[in-house]
């Protein structure tokens, strides 16, 4: 599959999103979720769990079901304006914790079984609730960091006129990547707030699970947030920004001919440790559910996953292949010991180079067994260390047993040197302000369009300033993983035309390269590890369908996630947390895709002269620039960005150019018209034209429009057409007949329109007056 570099969705659209009212629903909500939908009028709504009563004064028994967090389809929009800052203090009034894994007995400590102390500045934009701090929070509970993503809110009848708000939340185990996923919510007014209850029932976290529920008294304090016009525009620029998604479900339908089954994704996974998976084919992020002991989570797309060795790939080799685009590809050779200065004069460390590291090939270790030493003392030290001190005397513990970059051994630790080492070096070029995750994040995920929740790792010290752990510690959402994998795969390491990975290097770590496939892993002939990579091997033993062996880079973290990076551009990604690693089904539906062939587009109105002469109602003899080829509107009029070659997502039918109305997920309305004289020969003619709807609206209700007139210099009427969300197809071929127009000046105008939520794009290509 072939990707054009510029990959954000619609990055002129994003950067029209400012200024704009942001509606949440479908932006947030990127699978089915039990409540997903903006409110559009205040009815009674039928409210069983968290009532008014009980946010006001009851108390916490037990937890609920989660689509109690979600906005009814029924309810409202809110009444009041949320800006301020909500305080967390104290213990719960009431509530409960039930351990269901904890071999540690971490469930003992007072601290887990309660939520941080914290203050969260929040900025709303109608029913978008916003964090003005987004991804890792650091405080200064013994326990838990903490995390807030995207939230809403809305208006019930029940409420007593006070506005409802609920917000997803994370917490993330100090000095850990385990991440506990919850949900809060609270009623509140201009001067009044209720209590806030929450509860987490859903984490990634193989070592430690449990159910916390409980209500507590909260402060809200209404004040002007700092930067909260850009806080909103931010956010929505982000949203515009994220892939489109859609049900995994609907793979099969958008792919009729592959026979591809949905069922194997998410396949080999107990369901009960699955926190959720997806597949991103040709710009669509085909998402599953986010599930969680009380039912899927509402705000899928804000769930935050952990990476743990993920990071391995996405810090560990993204930074190196950035700094050799920038400076030069020999810093894969620098040497630990010029670099890290607790391995000057270690002969253990002589000779060992960032490569070789990442490699996890330093030549120093105490068992050559598969991952024998990552389950070992030294590196439950190096684990368990806070401060920068501990943990780098642990990583260079290991004693000197071959020679670099001949045997591979895991470690965690070398990653981590690795990383240390790649910041000095950064320190050189920069100075010594540089900070090597900074570098990553400013120049290379934030143009590959990461958003903001997956913008920080934890670091040594429990402190925004210490070193970072490398190998993991970063955190991702659905969109974020997607588009890191896209940045390694179809993408080619290159943004908006900008490269931003060294290609060579790149080639070497997607095994790209055959004389560069990184070392084998001892014990298992089929994978391969190189620069922080996996690969894994695949045959016709794997699957009789597999006719040519290939090999698939991924990535992997620890308990059961995975990031498969396929040959044809696709990518599958599973996280869950019972140590299952099963992902050979989805290459084997990856397989079918790439294997699928597709008849010829047929021609609309076939011409059996093979030689005709062409007459003035001809295309481009009365429509001009029906192709849209010339890369500008006129003679058309269109909205700013309707002409478009961003093929992305929104491909042209023939050529580069084409006519993309709406697809923007909120309220908004784009023409397209052209006025023209037809020719006295040209009594009775046919407008064609190809249209292709896609749509992120899930019922069968016609949200979206687009409407075709056709009309005289006298504003008469000669024809009307009409499309919604409910006519979703790619390209067709349409037809309107138009009679009595020779000689008259006829006006052609398309006018798109979106509502609050959920995209639809409305593209037309080929314009034709036959």
């Amino acid at each position: 599959m072939h990707v054009p570099a510029p990959f954000h969705r619609r990055a002129t659209r994003a950067a029209c999103a400012l200024g704009a009212a942001l509606i949440f629903a479908g932006a947030l909500s990127s699978v089915p979720a039990t409540a997903d939908t903006v409110p559009t009028a205040e009815t009674t709504v039928s409210r069983t769990a968290l009532t008014a009563a009980e946010l006001t004064s009851g108390i916490a028994t037990a937890a609920v079901p989660s689509s109690a967090f979600a906005a009814p389809t029924d309810a409202a929009p809110p009444v009041h304006e949320l800006e301020g800052t909500l305080t967390l203090q104290g213990p719960a009034l009431s509530g409960g914790f039930i351990a269901l894994k904890d071999p540690y007995g971490y469930g003992t400590l007072d601290a887990v079984k309660r939520l941080p102390d914290v203050s969260i500045e929040l900025v709303q934009n109608d029913g978008v609730v916003i964090p003005a701090a987004r991804g890792l929070r650091i405080t200064d509970s013994t326990a838990w960091n903490m995390a807030i993503g995207l939230g809403r809110a809305w208006q019930e009848e029940g409420d007593g006129g006070m506005t409802r708000a609920a917000l997803p939340f994370s917490l993330i185990e100090r000095n850990a990547n385990c991440v506990h996923n919850g949900l809060m919510t609270f009623l509140f007014s201009d001067t009044s707030v209720s209590q806030l209850r929450y509860q987490i029932t859903s984490e990634t976290c193989e070592y430690f699970q449990f159910d916390l529920w409980g209500q507590q008294a909260v402060t809200l304090t209404h004040g002007q947030v700092a930067d909260a016009s850009g806080i909103r525009s931010r956010a929505a620029e982000e949203l515009a920004d994220r892939l489109p998604t859609r049900p995994i479900t609907q793979l099969a339908s958008d792919h009729p001919g592959s026979g591809i089954d949905v069922s194997a994704f998410g396949s080999g996974i107990t369901p009960s440790a699955l926190s959720g998976y997806g597949f991103v084919y040709e710009g669509i992020n085909y998402v599953g559910t986010c599930p969680t002991r009380q039912g899927d989570h509402p705000y899928c797309s804000e769930v935050l996953l952990p990476s743990y060795s993920t990071a391995k790939s996405a810090f560990g080799t993204l930074a190196l292949l950035h700094l050799a685009q920038k400076y030069s590809p020999a810093i894969a050779e620098e040497l630990i010991q010029d670099h890290v200065p607790e391995a000057a004069g270690d002969a253990a460390w002589n000779g060992v180079t960032i490569r070789n590291a990442l490699d996890m090939a330093t030549g120093n270790y105490n068992s050559a067994g598969y991952e024998v030493d990552e389950a070992g003392a030294v590196m439950n030290d190096f684990f368990l260390a806070e401060d920068y001190s501990g943990k780098t005397t642990a990583a260079l513990s290991f004693p000197r047993k071959s020679a670099p970059g001949t045997q591979w051994v895991y470690h965690t630790s070398d990653t981590y040197l690795a990383v240390q080492a790649m910041d000095s070096v950064l320190e050189g070029y920069e100075g010594a302000d540089a900070d090597i995750f900074e570098m990553l994040r400013d120049e290379v995920l934030i143009p590959a369009g990461v958003g903001p929740d997956a913008l920080s790792t934890l670091r040594t010290e429990n402190s925004p300033t210490g070193a970072p752990f490398g190998g993991y510690g970063m955190f991702w959402t659905t969109d974020a993983i997607a588009k890191v994998a896209e940045l390694f795969g179809p993408l080619g390491g290159a943004v908006d035309g900008e490269q931003l990975l060294h290609p060579g290097l790149l080639d070497a770590a997607m095994q790209r390269d055959v004389s560069d496939r990184g070392l084998d892993v001892p014990g298992e002939s089929s994978l391969h590890y190189n620069m922080s990579v996996w690969a894994k091997d695949f045959s016709s033993a794997d699957d009789p369908s597999f006719v040519e062996a290939f090999t698939v880079p991924f990535m992997s973290g620890f308990g059961g996630i995975t990031v498969a990076l396929m040959p044809n551009g696709s990518t599958y990604y599973v996280f869950s947390d019972g140590n299952e690693f099963v992902w050979n089904p989805a290459v084997t539906q990856s397989h079918r895709l790439a294997s699928m062939t597709s008849d010829p587009e047929p021609d609309p109105d076939p011409d059996p002269d093979p030689d005709p002469t062409p007459d003035e109602c001809s295309a481009g003899g009365v429509v001009g620039n029906g192709d849209f080829e010339t890369g500008a509107a006129a003679p058309w009029s269109a909205t700013s960005t309707v002409i478009d070659s961003r093929s992305y997502l929104e491909p042209a039918r023939n050529g580069s150019w084409k006519a993309w109305l709406n697809g923007f997920g909120w309220a908004n309305t784009d023409t397209l018209s052209q006025t023209f004289t037809v020719p006295t020969e040209c009594a009775d003619a046919t407008l064609t034209f190809w249209l292709r709807v896609t749509t992120a609206e899930r019922r069968a209700v016609a949200y979206d429009s687009l409407a075709l007139t056709v009309v005289d210099d006298t504003g008469a009427s000669i024809a009307e057409r009409e499309w919604s969300n409910l006519d979703a197809q790619d390209y067709s071929a349409v037809a309107v007949p138009l009679t009595g127009i020779a000689g008259q000046t006829v006006t052609i105008t398309f006018t798109g329109s979106e509502d609050y939520s959920l995209q639809t794009s409305f593209v037309i290509d080929d314009v034709t007056l036959e």
